[in-house]
């Protein structure tokens, strides 16, 4: 699938299907939470989404066969910082996983994600966890009409190096509609004020990847599986937003997330 050169502005017809397709990638998120325990495979999770979305929600998984991928969910464990593959092996007690859904109804996507702690986690992985989200959260916050991609990045380069961490500078958001990537790249570090400006109607992921140590990252040789160079942790939350006319709205929020991320809005102004 090529990636669209041009921004796609969305008509309300289009915002409808994205709010379908947004509310049903969280809904499989919420889902998948009950089944993330010590003991579970990620090809379990992946089984467990995929049958979730074919058959309870009656849509499509997204990710399937995008760009040659062959499962239906990402599954990204510790170190894992993106694009990790379901495998038979057994999460333990202590660690995190980002689950990475993409659903498609009615010709659209919703994208979204969830480093979820597995069992009893140390403190200073749940610390990585927090702050990743509130990365997101911070991002999201801003986004309106006439603010910059450089705003959005620059908000969370500050968050996290704040607190001692590091963004992956190779992976980043993207537009979302009928295509699962298109225009523009949404980077998770920058300059404010530079880079593109948001216009009502754009539809974009925001899913900053934070590490816990240096910001370098490995591609493996199976041609998905990246990882952090110095094999310490890194997390990851993604939501896909739209800009309304004056401020943005969460298509993917959870109905289990909307209170804790309302209270973050109103405690944080």
């Amino acid at each position: 699938m090529t990636r669209s050169t041009e921004i796609q502005l969305k008509d309300a017809d289009e915002i409808k299907k994205m709010e379908i397709a947004g509310r049903l990638t969280g809904q499989v998120l919420e889902a998948v939470r009950s089944i993330i325990v010590p003991g579970i495979t990620t090809l379990e999770i992946d089984s467990f989404c995929h049958e979730y979305i074919t058959k309870t929600l009656d849509a499509i998984p997204g990710s399937l066969g995008q760009y040659g991928f062959p499962y239906t969910v990402n599954t990204s464990v510790n170190h894992v910082v993106c694009h990790g593959w379901p495998s038979e092996k057994r999460l333990k007690n202590g660690d995190i996983v980002n689950v990475d859904v993409t659903v498609k109804k009615e010709g659209y996507y919703g994208d979204s994600s969830i480093t979820f702690c597995v069992g009893d986690v140390s403190s200073h992985a749940k610390r990585l966890v927090n702050v990743t989200q509130e990365c997101l959260y911070k991002a999201i916050k801003i986004v309106k009409p006439g603010i910059t991609l450089g705003d959005i990045g620059h908000t969370i380069q500050q968050h996290a190096e704040a607190n001692n961490y590091t963004v992956v500078r190779e992976y980043c958001g993207h537009g979302i509609g009928r295509n699962m990537h298109e225009e523009p790249q949404v980077l998770h570090y920058g300059k404010a004020g530079e880079g593109i400006m948001l216009k009502e109607g754009m539809t974009f992921t925001i899913e900053p990847m934070i590490n816990q140590g240096k910001k370098d990252v490995k591609l493996h040789k199976d041609g998905w599986t990246v990882t952090t160079k110095d094999r310490r942790l890194s997390a990851q939350f993604e939501h896909t937003i739209l800009v309304t006319r004056d401020g943005f709205k969460v298509l993917t929020l959870r109905d289990e997330e909307r209170e804790t991320f309302e209270r973050y809005l109103a405690s944080s102004r």
